[in-house]
């Protein structure tokens, strides 16, 4: 079964984990194929085919049957199905058993479940660090006196 569908993601209300999260904004589904810029700020899920480029707020969801060719960021992303290009996932990227990536990572959390193939480079910046990284003075990460380099 497709992500999103099976009895493990359902909450104890009966909706899917996707559901109770903000709620499907839009599915491109299995036999649909689509080119261009795709910006959403709540959940989509892509069973079908997707070229160019994807922005959200929220999260992407790429299932089983789903071939996406773009460059992604979002703040979560989920993949069962291939992806070929960068991903920057602001909060988690996770690769499911079934998932097949081919290009650049920049995220803070990756899980990579077993069967699973990612072909790339990968950056790993935890999101604190990255806040206080821009507000620090060059001085020594590791020096905690106020004078002293």
């Amino acid at each position: 079964m497709a992500f999103g569908r099976t009895k493990e993601n359902l909450t104890p209300g009966g909706t899917s984990a996707t559901e109770s999260a903000g709620g499907l904004t839009a599915f491109i589904d299995q036999g649909s194929e689509f080119e261009g810029k795709l910006s959403f700020k709540e959940t989509v899920r892509i069973d079908g085919m997707f070229t160019g480029e994807i922005a959200s707020e929220n999260t992407l969801i790429v299932g089983e049957t789903g071939e996406i060719c773009a460059t992604i960021r979002s703040r979560s992303v989920m993949v069962s199905g291939s992806v070929e290009g960068d991903i920057v996932a602001t909060r988690q990227l996770v690769l499911h058993k079934t998932a097949r990536l081919q290009g650049n990572v920049e995220t803070p959390s990756l899980v990579i479940e077993d069967g699973a193939t990612f072909n790339g480079t990968m950056k790993m910046i935890r999101p604190d660090a990255v806040a206080k990284k821009s507000a620090d003075s060059p001085a020594k990460p590791e020096s905690r006196s106020g004078g002293k380099n």
